[in-house]
């Protein structure tokens, strides 16, 4: 922009006159994000027209409402025992049969995921935070910072996730917020190394220069100028996590260290109830298994169609 003086005799009037130089950058500026709103809407359009993602989708609504509302239309009261029904087969009064303590099995199903699909979530977002932000510092920063975190993080991936959180959970005790934790900072570590190397592509490029010329401080350059062109890697990161997410709570609580008894989960149902597999009632543990694996692969659906429209 520069100042320009004008007279006509009674006075002298500054007049500002943008440079073409700076229209020709506003107008790229607002070409940029009419551009970046039509990707976002054609990204949208190609999910809602996938096959996969609506499979998933549809499958993960239906867990969300048996999480909500479950309470309200499952069969029987998932604690209530009936020592007369004891390990009855599916039948009419009972669909899914009855477990070893002649609780109904459907309604465990149903009531089962409350838990799940409210620590599984919170933890996956707690992580993807947490990656998020020490990706960010990670790739931006890099030098000493990224040098030590990095061997802090492959000192931890080193051990399953689920090792790790059974090794912290035997230490703080079993408790809800602990497995929301555990799992979460374990998977933060892992998403962090996939920020970090998208925080490497974009550090280098014009608009991340740009802004340092014009003084932004580095909170801003991260989480402003950067952070909403790695979003995309990080919301596929979020939907595969989520996923893995399931199977660790599940296996914590099969092996007695994630939700514990008498609330109704999965995992913990399968522990109680497969030593019975012998005997033939099957369906204690096939229904519980088979919830767990309709989840995780309504969230591994939904995930592999955002990454396909992510990267596409």
């Amino acid at each position: 922009m520069v100042t320009t003086e004008t007279g006509d005799g009674a006075g002298v009037v500054l007049e500002t006159v943008p440079l073409r130089d700076d229209v020709a950058e506003e107008k790229a500026a607002r070409l940029g994000a009419g551009s970046a709103k039509r990707i976002r809407k054609e990204q949208v359009r190609l999910l809602v027209r996938s096959g996969p993602f609506l499979v998933g989708a549809a499958i993960l609504l239906f867990w969300i409402v048996c999480a909500i509302f479950g309470r309200l239309f499952a069969p029987d009261n998932p604690l209530s025992q009936n020592l007369l029904a004891i390990n009855e087969a599916p039948s009419a009064a009972h669909l899914f049969g009855t477990d070893n303590l002649g609780r109904d099995v459907l309604s465990r199903v149903i009531v089962g995921s409350q838990e799940i699909l409210v620590v599984a979530p919170v933890a996956t977002l707690l992580g993807t935070v947490v990656g998020t932000v020490l990706g960010l510092l990670q790739g931006y920063y890099r030098g000493w910072l990224d040098s030590v975190t990095g061997r802090v993080v492959d000192a931890f991936l080193a051990l399953p996730v689920v090792i790790v959180a059974f090794l912290f959970i035997v230490a703080a005790g079993a408790s809800v917020p602990t497995l929301i934790v555990v799992i979460g900072l374990g998977f933060g570590l892992v998403i962090s190394r996939t920020v970090r190397t998208a925080v490497l592509q974009e550090r280098e490029l014009d608009y991340v220069a740009a802004a340092r010329l014009r003084g932004e401080n580095a909170f801003h350059t991260m989480f402003v100028e950067i952070l909403p062109n790695v979003l995309g890697p990080i919301i596929v990161e979020f939907t595969v996590r989520l996923g893995y997410a399931i199977f660790a709570v599940a296996t914590l609580s099969f092996l007695g260290f994630g939700i514990q008894p008498p609330t109704p989960d999965w995992g913990a149902d399968i522990a109680a109830t497969y030593q019975f597999l012998a005997a033939g009632y099957w369906w204690e543990t096939l229904f519980p298994a088979l919830a767990i694996a309709s989840l995780i692969t309504a969230v591994n659906l939904i995930g592999d169609s955002i990454e396909s429209v992510v990267i596409q």
